[in-house]
């Protein structure tokens, strides 16, 4: 993966710069599942909160899954993409393989039966938003790299290294940063 794109669009991943020191998006890898005129809509991949599933949500049934932080909106909701298709009925394809959302009571009773494991779905509390242009302005600023999301690096981003590991894969331009220490002064 040796590309670079400049405009935002649903399925891409945003790397933040090395140096964007937003504590929401430092070192984050956001996955696009939305973009329109409106806005642009997505999950951070690689910020886990260091809770399970079932710790933050009241009657869900059993299940061993990190709840994620994927952005500072809505915080107090859950989102979930996954790669269960029709399994899952009014859930969206972003890419080929990932889907978002989808019928909850259903995904409930497919966790309760145990016909969901764990690297099938990836939850978060809140999501990552921008309005209209917000998002292309942030791309002229240089807050952001993107490249193509494709399913095997979506579900490899449940880690801290994630970051780097995607900037590593996008060739030696990108490799470079993927070194940075987080606080230049400190080196």
């Amino acid at each position: 993966m040796d590309f670079e794109f400049k405009n935002p669009e649903q399925g891409r991943l945003l790397i933040s710069e090395p140096f964007l020191f937003d504590p929401n998006f430092k070192r984050s890898v956001v996955l696009l599942v939305e973009h329109n005129e409106e806005g642009s809509i997505g999950f951070i991949l690689n910020k886990s909160v260091n809770l399970n599933i079932t710790d933050a949500i009241e009657d869900f049934p059993d299940f061993q899954a990190e709840l994620f932080f994927g952005g500072p909106v809505g915080q107090n909701n859950l989102f979930y993409i996954h790669t269960l298709g029709d399994r899952l009925p009014e859930s969206k394809e972003i890419i080929d393989g990932i889907f978002w959302g989808g019928d909850f009571e259903q995904l409930k009773l497919l966790i309760d039966t145990g016909q969901i494991s764990e690297g099938e779905i990836q939850f978060f509390a809140g999501y990552s938003g921008w309005g209209a242009d917000q998002l292309k302005n942030e791309m002229k600023d240089k807050s952001w790299i993107m490249t193509q999301a494709t399913s095997d690096l979506v579900r490899r981003g449940r880690n801290k290294e994630f970051w780097s590991e995607v900037l590593t894969l996008m060739g030696k331009k990108f490799a470079i940063m993927a070194n940075f220490p987080e606080d230049p002064s400190l080196n």
